[in-house]
This record gives C-alpha cells, structure tokens and sequence, in this order.
C-alpha cells in the first residue's frame, strides 16, 4: 500500500480536507521598521488595503501603515493561529487584547459572531522583522454554528512537545497543539484542552493539529488514527527530503496520508524537516461560504450578512480598526472578563 493518497502542491494558500476549510502560511522578510510598527520602506506601487503581492519579500495585507488584518467579522468556524516568528497584536467585539509571539497559539471560536483585528507591528526599527504564521479554519458542525464565541490562548510554555533523540544525537520534535499521541507511545503528550464548542473538542471528531521537526537523518512514528473515519493531511513544508514508509518525496507538498495506518517518516535530506499535520473525522455537511462567513446553506449566509449589519457581532470597543499593543517586545493577554495573561518576550 502506498502511504499517500495523493499530493499537492503548496502555494499561497494550503489545500484542506474536511472538517478544516483553509489553512495560509504567512512567511514576511519584514525590513526594520519605521518607530509607528510599520516599514522603514517605501509602500509606493502596493495595493494598500489589499496587498498580498509579496513585493520584496513581504505583503501588506489589509493594513494601511502597520501589516496585518484590521477589524473583520467571522461566523461559523474557528481560526487557530500557530506562531512561528515575530508578533501578532490581536483585538476583538468581546473586549479581548493580545501580543503573542512565536511558539504560542490562538484559537478562536467565531461562533455566531465576532470581529477580530490581527496586526502584526514591526518593533525593531535596527534589524529586520520577520514574521511567520500558520493559520487553519476549523470548520462548525451545525449544531455549534451559533455558539458563543470564545477566545483562547495556548502559550508556548505550556504546549506538549515531544522530544525524541537516537544513539547518534538526531532528534525528532512533536508539538501537540489538539489531538493527543497515543498511550503506546513513549512520552506521549496530552495536549490543552481546545475550546468548548469546538469540532476538536468531541471525541468521536479525532482532530489532531501537529508539528513536526525532523533532524537530519532522524525517523519519527506517525500512528495511525483513531477513528477509520478519519481523514489526515500532512503538509511538508521545510526541508529537502522526506520518506513517508518506502514513499520518497523531494518537493514540498501537501499530502493527503492513508490514516489508519501508522509511516515511518524520515529524513532522508542535510537540513531539517519541518512538517504540518492535520487530521479529523469529516463533518459531511453542506459548506456555504462567502467571505469571512462560513455555514451550511446560502440563506444562513444572507442570514449572517444582516445580522452583521444590524448588531456589527456586538460593536467594536476599540478606539481605531487596528489597534496594536505597544512598543515593548512582550507577550500578554487580556481575556474577557479580569483574567490577564503576562509572559516574558
């Protein structure tokens, strides 16, 4: 049997499988910037407001002076964002604030409504500022569409990493963001709880999201999963060479694995290996989509666009569409209600 279903290429945006509906890797060669969280460089022939030309390396998306994604509704799914460099300064309808850095991960439950600001402020105005992220959607059975929305943060110091090194030094690292390793593995991590209302959060769904780091030379066990249900897609992002069983694979791609089968993967290449991974039981419901809005029929979607225009997903407290933290290199949350979060940078 072939461990690989079938393989795509990777482009600006990730091919998904259900339960997930997108997933975009942003990767910025940010210059240093400017002392207002913006560019030390001119923007003059980028699409401001909708610029994801990677002119020079970089984009900057929505924003008009700082990059980023200023105020935007979502109903419907989940975002969860993983860290990889630099800083997104985060902001919601619910009151909630944020900077996190690379490591940590968001998880969002948009529910029946929010709207959020992402920005991303350069805060070195001496050196470069590269920013990197992944971004997935979760998709929302029906019966959770209209869930209150919820905000969450998993901090680097408490996400499971699993660390494997052989006799020869070369290590394997896991990094269990849903979706715990089985028992029978050695070390197995038992990642965070996700939001409540989540697809990720019933057990009969088998959500994993992981990443994985494979050292020159180093063979980590991926095993199989749970449910024969369950669909998985392992995203080969980084690296020269991987070997998914007796399967060699020599350009980044996405993957879609046959699930119920634990792989040998390997690398077989001189530089590291870096791997995205994420599986589910499907959801197998009608998908209506418009934008920011995803639900089950186009009605529902009207639906949404009216009450966004009526309540505006309950207002929004902030004194700009992008607002951003501050000069300091510090991580922190302010989550709805009085709990706040204070982390080193």
């Amino acid at each position: 049997m072939s461990p690989i279903l079938q393989t795509q290429p990777l482009g600006p945006l990730w091919p998904t499988i259900d339960p997930f509906l997108f997933c975009a890797h942003h990767d910025d060669a940010y210059p240093a910037g400017n002392g207002a969280f913006g560019p030390a460089a001119a923007l003059a022939g980028r699409h401001i407001g909708n610029d994801f030309s990677r002119q020079d390396g970089w984009s900057m998306y929505h924003g008009s002076s700082v990059p980023g994604f200023p105020a935007h509704p979502h109903r419907g799914f989940e975002t969860v964002s993983i860290m990889r460099r630099g800083f997104v300064d985060h902001a919601d309808s619910l009151g909630a604030a944020a900077r996190f850095g690379a490591g940590d991960v968001q998880w969002l439950t948009a529910g029946r409504g929010i709207v959020h600001a992402e920005m991303f402020p350069l805060l070195d105005a001496s050196a470069p500022n590269p920013l990197e992220l992944l971004q997935i959607w979760l998709n929302l059975p029906a019966r959770q569409k209209m869930a209150a929305p919820h905000f969450t943060m998993f901090w680097r110091e408490r996400i499971p990493r699993l660390v494997q090194r052989d006799a020869q030094g070369r290590t394997s690292t896991v990094t269990v963001i849903a979706g715990a390793l089985p028992e029978v593995l050695q070390g197995a991590a038992e990642p965070l709880p996700p939001p409540p209302e989540s697809w990720a959060a019933q057990p009969e769904a088998d959500v994993a999201i992981w990443t994985l780091q494979l050292g020159p030379g180093a063979q980590w066990r991926l095993p199989a999963a749970r449910h024969t249900q369950t669909r998985r897609m392992l995203y080969f992002f980084a690296g020269d060479r991987l070997c998914i069983g007796p399967q060699e694979v020599q350009a980044h791609a996405a993957l879609e694995l046959h699930a119920g089968q634990d792989w040998l993967l390997s690398n077989t290449g001189a530089s590291t290996v870096e791997c995205l991974l994420l599986q589910g039981r499907p959801i197998g419901e009608p998908v209506a989509q418009y934008g920011p809005f995803v639900m089950n029929t186009s009605a529902e979607i009207h639906q949404a666009m009216a009450d966004y225009r009526r309540t505006q997903f309950g207002g929004w407290p902030w004194p700009t569409s992008a607002p951003v933290h501050g000069p300091l290199p510090r991580r922190f949350a302010r989550h709805p209600g009085a709990q706040v979060d204070n982390l080193p940078g």
